[in-house]
């Protein structure tokens, strides 16, 4: 019988802490509870789990310094690390994003789904590294069996959902599309993501690809366009 995956949860809401442990139960992993940042920091680097869910807002060290101090230790950087986010947190979760956070949710959320995005995490990381299909726009490489962004040898870090949107946008060159459209390529299980949150992930996505290649043109009440070579 293989391990159980050991996931740490970084939450002081003892209701979403009991949901999330009873669902990490049901779907076969192993989880500890931490109920403040520096705790859950010393059971990091203790534990060395195979993926954080990170609160934002926690006694002691908020989580955007967990998650700066997770991505920048050598020791726990490759560890996936999902952001919990309440309702207006969204310069928070696109600074937790930026920072190297894989994922995030907003609250409140289904557990089911919360799961569904771990299960995808972790599946990204496994990925195989041999690649079959590359898409190039500039000097960025979008390899899409292993779900990475890439310049000049340099893996620049997205989510599943930064990912999917991208890969939509760039294989409609030219073509507006609606935040509706964009939403479906991403978590189509989840009925929690909304319109708002695609905004999100677009500025997200731009900061990472950087000033210079400005691509990604917002079509005002419309949606976006991914700009032709």
């Amino acid at each position: 019988m293989s391990q159980k995956k050991r996931i740490l949860l970084i939450e002081d809401e003892e209701d979403i802490a009991a949901l999330i442990k009873l669902q990490a139960e049901i779907s076969g992993y192993k989880l500890h509870v931490e109920v403040d940042g520096l705790n859950g920091l010393r059971a990091i680097e203790r534990e060395k789990p195979d993926l954080v869910i990170l609160d934002i807002m926690l006694p002691g060290q908020n989580g955007l310094d967990v998650c700066r101090k997770i991505k920048g230790n050598s020791e726990t950087k490759n560890i996936p690390v999902i952001i919990l986010s309440a309702k207006g947190e969204e310069l928070d979760v696109l600074l937790g994003l930026e920072l190297g956070a894989d994922d995030y949710v907003a609250k409140p959320f289904s557990p089911k789904i919360l799961f569904s995005r771990i299960k995808a995490v972790m599946r990204r990381g496994k990925e195989p590294e041999k690649s079959t299909k590359i898409i190039s726009f500039g000097d960025f490489f979008l390899d899409v069996d292993r779900y990475l962004l890439k310049s000049n040898d340099k893996t620049i870090p997205v989510t599943l959902s930064e990912f999917g949107i991208l890969k939509r946008l760039i294989s409609n060159r030219g073509k507006v599309l609606t935040r509706s459209q964009l939403l479906d390529d991403i978590h189509n299980d989840d009925a929690l993501v909304v319109d708002r949150n695609i905004d999100v992930h677009i500025a997200s996505l731009r900061k990472k690809l950087g000033p210079k290649f400005d691509l990604i043109e917002t079509v005002r009440g419309v949606g976006y366009r991914f700009k032709e070579d």
